[in-house]
């Protein structure tokens, strides 16, 4: 991997940014998407688009900005805080791990989520996982006071705190927050590959704000777009460690993007599915059928934008997902960008009307 292209998936995993508090990987967006738009504008709750092209049907292709966190709601009297957590978390992956909670005034302030030890708990107590409400932040402050002092007050954003790593000169890329910077990256690089080729459509590339409440901004970029065609880039689950059972495995980190044929918040448009798995298969780009029974992505609000909207999900896999430190590979993300790539480039007026003739 060139180390400009390394150093964006630095810069975007480590960017912090809950839902509603999206606005450094904004201007990571804004600055790397510059170069190559031909305008950028937002909707009115923040997300991101750059539009590239003059002519031809309009091909939305976006990620989301916001990662899973917490938000501070109380300083007790003794200076911890406590919180809410802000998108989907497995209370066992969350004791003991490190956080950032960012004032108002742009400081970074450092904690632990913490409990009671299990030294005081009953052998029954230990037994159960803990539960949410009674973690707590512990930050070194002495008092609510001192914790006001450092810029702490209720509202303000918490993240996990982790450093991206490649994982022992593998292709194995370890980081927070691949849900949702990996779809973010691949709208990014296909906006500079498209910007070096002619394509017979206008691109949207953009990334949305708070999917992880509830595919919210999807719904109001979509509907500022109004595209012909639509694609969320997003993230989806990886079977490929041990425990998972054999039809929990069929998704492999190294085998490709993962092509949505079903998830809880849409069935596919099925010519668009078919147009998309002729392209992969035209140029040999590895890809993996995927069913997410219990999730959704972007795609679920983008199909039922105005009058409807032909759409599709193609996500990387990941371990770990919704935890401090997930892994992808890169060639995942690489296959990704090419296939989405080619597949736009294809959207032309005669194949776009194809797709929705009825």
């Amino acid at each position: 991997m060139e180390e400009k292209e390394e150093q964006l998936l630095i810069d975007l995993t480590s960017a912090r940014g809950i839902a509603g508090n999206e606005d450094e990987v904004r201007e990571i967006f804004k600055t790397y998407a510059q170069p190559f738009a031909d305008d950028i504008f937002f909707d009115n709750l923040g997300s991101v688009i750059a539009k590239q092209g003059a002519g031809g049907p309009k091909i939305f292709i976006s990620g989301h900005m916001d990662e899973v966190g917490f938000m501070v709601t109380k300083i007790t009297e003794k200076g911890f805080i406590e919180f809410q957590t802000i998108g989907g978390w497995w209370n066992q992956v969350m004791l003991a791990q490190e956080v950032e909670i960012k004032t108002r005034q742009g400081d970074y302030i450092h904690g632990v989520i913490g409990s009671k030890p299990p030294h005081v708990l009953s052998m029954e107590a230990r037994k159960k996982p803990y539960d949410v409400k009674d973690m707590f932040i512990d930050i070194g402050a002495s008092s609510l006071e001192e914790a006001q002092e450092w810029g702490i007050r209720p509202g303000d954003m918490i993240t996990p705190y982790i450093s991206y790593k490649r994982m022992n000169h593998s292709k194995f890329l370890l980081a927070k927050a691949w849900d949702n910077r990996i779809g973010t990256a691949i709208a990014l690089r296909v906006l500079e590959n498209l910007s070096k080729r002619d394509h017979s459509n206008v691109l949207f590339a953009g990334s949305d704000v708070q999917e992880e409440v509830g595919l919210r901004g999807a719904r109001t970029s979509t509907h500022l777009v109004n595209p012909d065609i639509a694609f969320a880039l997003d993230t989806g689950t990886a079977g490929d460690t041990p425990g998972m059972s054999p039809k929990e495995a069929d998704s492999v980190l190294g085998k490709g993007p993962q092509i949505l044929i079903f998830d809880a918040s849409m069935i596919p448009h099925k010519k668009l599915l078919d147009f998309v798995i002729d392209v992969a298969e035209e140029l040999n780009i590895p890809f993996q059928y995927t069913v997410i029974a219990g999730g959704g992505t972007d795609a679920g609000q983008m199909h039922l934008t105005r009058d409807g909207v032909p759409s599709l999900a193609i996500t990387v896999p990941v371990r770990y997902l919704h935890s401090h430190t997930s892994i992808i590979h890169e060639d995942d993300y690489f296959n990704t960008v090419k296939l989405v790539t080619e597949v736009v480039a294809r959207l032309n007026n005669d194949v776009v009307n194809k797709i929705k003739s009825y």
